[in-house]
């Protein structure tokens, strides 16, 4: 054999050798590291990478599951309201002509006409109805969200650029407090932020903005809790005789809160995710409220049940609406209620009368969701209300509107810590897609800046 070549066949078997030696090396050495060499530390460790947080959740992600139950064949038209709930004069249910965005049952039988007081509207008016966008992806309105809640740093970037300092002295930490208290933050979770940054700080034993930032994040993550459920109940129910019905929405708050202009929000993005709805404008008190919540429904092509007399006696026309939904074989029905003052105990006893003939019309099924509508930006004052609402109708979820850079942020914990129920949307303005899911991950992040 040629010794070049016989050269080249021992170099190359030389070279394999070696290429199997590293490789066993890695495998055994890659068996005897500990799972914690590489990333972040646990949370009561010192941060020394930032985590990756989990994705946003989409709408998708945020509404209940479409149940599996439909209506028995041969389903007939709802019967005529019981005596029990002849506590409210109430209309008879109004005309069943097909809505432009709502199934209707194939089964279900004519129904009489819309009596005097109940507006419906006519097919004419239906057939104008506008076609139906598709919502813009939740994740970018978070983007939107990440942006406006940047001009207000007082709770991220104003602790973050303290913690950095090169000396954290008792000073320095009066200074977080206050910035805390200032943030609408509230005294509980202010005691215990500070009680774990300072842990933290003191283990961390450095003022590494990157390892700082992350240490702040991960606290502000805790506090804002993203374990609580917020997913939203949207989908029809079957009661125990048997009748399937929608699950029941009841917005409520103070005046000029959105809570009407978030019912609309809401309603579009039902239909755009496969459900149906009914809407119940049952604010009777307000002139323009029915014609305003009538104009959101037409745009996402859904059914407005309404009566046309001011002052009208809202729990009827919850119970109408449900009716109509029940016959409709909807998903939900969304009740908007007038704006009132907490502390108007007549205007809280009757909301709590709408919620009662709510439940009476779903044959006893109870009210699925009661959201409460909050302005983000009225601090202390919204949690008075947020008290008394909940009293009163025993709120299910909250809908923070105006959280942009004129909210100081601290009003999410605030609120969830008072009520124990969490924050389950966001409003981001008044256009029609400016109503996100609640994301805890990105609202931190948004606080903290880039």
């Amino acid at each position: 054999m040629d010794p070049v070549t016989l050269v080249e066949i021992v170099g190359a078997a030389i070279g394999g050798v070696a290429v199997l030696g590293g490789g066993t090396w890695a495998i055994l050495r890659g068996r005897g590291k500990k799972p914690s060499d590489d990333g972040a530390q646990s949370r009561g460790g010192t941060a020394t990478a930032t985590r990756e947080r989990p994705a946003a959740p989409t709408w998708s992600d945020t509404l209940e599951p479409s149940s599996s139950a439909s209506a028995p064949s041969g389903s007939t038209a709802v019967e005529d309201r019981p005596d029990a709930a002849a506590d409210v004069e109430t209309p008879t249910r109004p005309d069943a002509a097909e809505p432009t965005g709502a199934a209707v049952r194939p089964d279900a039988p004519a129904l009489p006409e819309a009596p005097e007081g109940v507006e419906v509207p006519s097919p004419e008016q239906a057939s104008q109805t506008p076609p139906l966008e598709e919502p813009e992806p939740a994740a970018d309105r978070m983007v939107r969200l990440r942006d406006r809640l940047s001009r207000s740093g007082s709770i991220g970037r104003g602790v973050l650029g303290l913690l950095s300092r090169d000396v954290v002295d008792e000073d320095t930490w009066d200074e977080i407090e206050e910035t805390l208290l200032l943030a609408d933050l509230g005294p509980g979770p202010t005691d215990e932020l500070m009680e774990n940054l300072r842990r933290r700080m003191q283990v961390l034993g450095g003022s590494d903005p990157s390892a700082v930032r992350e240490v702040l994040r991960e606290e502000l993550v805790a506090l804002v809790d993203p374990a609580m459920d917020r997913r939203l109940a949207a989908t029809s129910q079957t009661a125990e005789d048997g009748t399937v019905v929608p699950s029941a929405i009841l917005m409520v708050g103070v005046n000029g809160t959105g809570k009407t202009t978030t019912v609309g929000k809401l309603a579009r993005v039902l239909v755009a995710e496969g459900r149906t709805v009914v809407l119940g404008a049952a604010d009777t008190f307000r002139a323009a409220a029915a014609d305003q919540l009538a104009t959101w429904g037409s745009r996402v092509g859904v059914r407005t049940v309404r009566s046309d007399k001011d002052g009208a006696d809202p729990a009827a026309v919850a119970f109408d609406a449900v009716k109509e939904g029940i016959a409709e074989g909807v998903d939900v029905v969304i009740i908007d209620t007038a704006g009132r003052l907490q502390n108007k105990k007549g205007l809280m006893d009757e909301l709590g009368k709408v919620r009662r003939v709510t439940e009476k019309a779903l044959h006893g099924v109870g009210v699925r969701e009661v959201l409460l509508v909050l302005d983000a930006t009225t601090g202390q004052n919204g949690m008075q209300q947020a008290r008394v609402f909940s009293e009163a109708v025993n709120v299910t979820g909250l809908v923070l509107t105006k959280l942009d850079g004129t909210a100081k942020g601290g009003i999410v914990v605030n609120v969830q810590r008072e009520l124990g129920v969490p924050v389950k949307m966001v409003g981001l303005g008044e256009g029609m897609d400016d109503l996100a899911p609640f994301d805890a991950h990105g609202f931190v992040e948004a606080l903290l800046g880039d």
